[in-house]
């Protein structure tokens, strides 16, 4: 948490601090820096940011009320835990959304912004992957190539009330495109090979098949995070055990 949660300039205004934690705790949860029942204390955490215990009360309160947090009197902010049956809905809600907004992006066409940077996460992927193997340092990078490829074909579909959704979805944190809890180089091949295909069918104009290629494509990361999961007999981020979570 703390390596993660780098300090932040101080802003004139208890409201712009308050937005600045909110978005850095945000960030370690649903990013897997913070595990499912740990306590965030306020004094550490306005500490880490430098910046004084109101505008982290405020932001605490905010990420409860998105659903990431709970509290409970005298023993403050927890991290939310997730069953894993609320785990593998979100990924189906997620494939379904992703669907259409991979639809909605073939349809309008993708704008040069987005293009870029879809390109550029491409290439930044097959130099990750060229190797063969990965080395410390390359789950960072792949977080973010993950995350920046979905989030600019969400930001072409151009819809805010699927965007808003989608965003839901994201709340449970393994749901998440930037927590990848499986990386192996095999699955990430596999998921990078799909980005690929589906960027293709996006610049071909091929809305049904773009859309039929990126549910598979979160279809196949849900099977490979379950059956991951279940091989550990555990499941990080929920802290449950299959009796409790699944099989």
């Amino acid at each position: 948490m703390t390596e993660l949660l780098d300090q932040t300039a101080g802003g004139t205004r208890a409201g712009n601090r308050s937005l600045s934690v909110m978005d850095r705790v945000r960030e370690a949860i649903l990013g897997g820096a913070v595990s499912a029942g740990e306590r965030l204390n306020e004094v550490q955490l306005s500490k880490t940011l430098s910046v004084s215990r109101t505008p982290v009360r405020a932001a605490l309160q905010a990420l409860a009320g998105e659903g990431l947090l709970d509290y409970a009197p005298n023993r403050g902010f927890t991290v939310r835990e997730f069953p894993l049956p609320a785990i593998v809905d979100a990924y189906d809600i997620r494939a379904a959304l992703e669907g259409v907004a991979v639809r909605f992006a073939a349809e309008r066409g993708l704008p040069a912004t987005e293009r870029e940077i879809i390109e550029r996460a491409l290439a930044a992927g097959d130099k990750l992957l060229e190797r063969g193997s990965f080395e410390a340092g390359d789950l960072t990078i792949y977080r973010d190539i993950n995350g920046d490829f979905h989030d600019a074909l969400l930001a072409a579909a151009g819809n805010r009330m699927l965007s808003e959704m989608i965003r839901i979805c994201h709340h449970v944190p393994v749901s998440s495109t930037r927590n990848i809890v499986v990386f192996e180089y095999h699955d990430v091949r596999r998921r990078h090979d799909d980005h690929h295909r589906i960027f293709e069918a996006v610049m071909a104009r091929e809305p049904w098949r773009a859309e039929m290629l990126m549910r598979e494509h979160v279809a196949s990361i849900k099977t490979s995070l379950v059956g991951h999961l279940s091989e550990r007999k555990t499941y990080p981020s929920t802290g449950l055990g299959p009796a409790e979570g699944g099989p």
